[in-house]
């Protein structure tokens, strides 16, 4: 079962998430998510367990438990939606904006 792992210390690790979620049963994998451009943590990642009643045990053990000052989130990862949205879509307004406003900060249209 895969687990999603939310609000976590930007400085956790890969090794850090699989400490804490092999206390409680074997570990397939761990991925903490990090930003494509800067490469730091974005603060969530997912761990991989084989066994089905011991990721739904770490479910319970670990959601809402404090690890380095801040509260994580632990439950079942759910599968990414596919089409729509995108990480450009949601803010409207479009290529005609980035016209109008002459361009300033960021272009939406996709040309850099």
């Amino acid at each position: 079962m895969r687990l999603y792992v939310g609000g976590l210390p930007y400085q956790t690790t890969e090794q850090d998430l699989i400490d804490l979620f092999s206390q409680g049963g074997e570990v397939a994998s761990a991925v903490v998510i990090t930003d494509r451009d800067t490469g730091r943590s974005k603060g969530f990642g997912f761990v991989e367990m084989n066994n089905d009643q011991e990721a739904r045990s770490a479910i319970d053990r670990l959601n809402g438990t404090v690890m380095g000052e801040r509260t994580i989130t632990v439950n079942e990862a759910r599968e990414r939606q596919s089409g729509g949205g995108g990480s450009r879509g949601g803010f409207g307004g479009g290529r005609d904006r980035d016209r109008r406003s002459g361009g300033g900060g960021y272009n939406r249209g996709g040309r850099y």
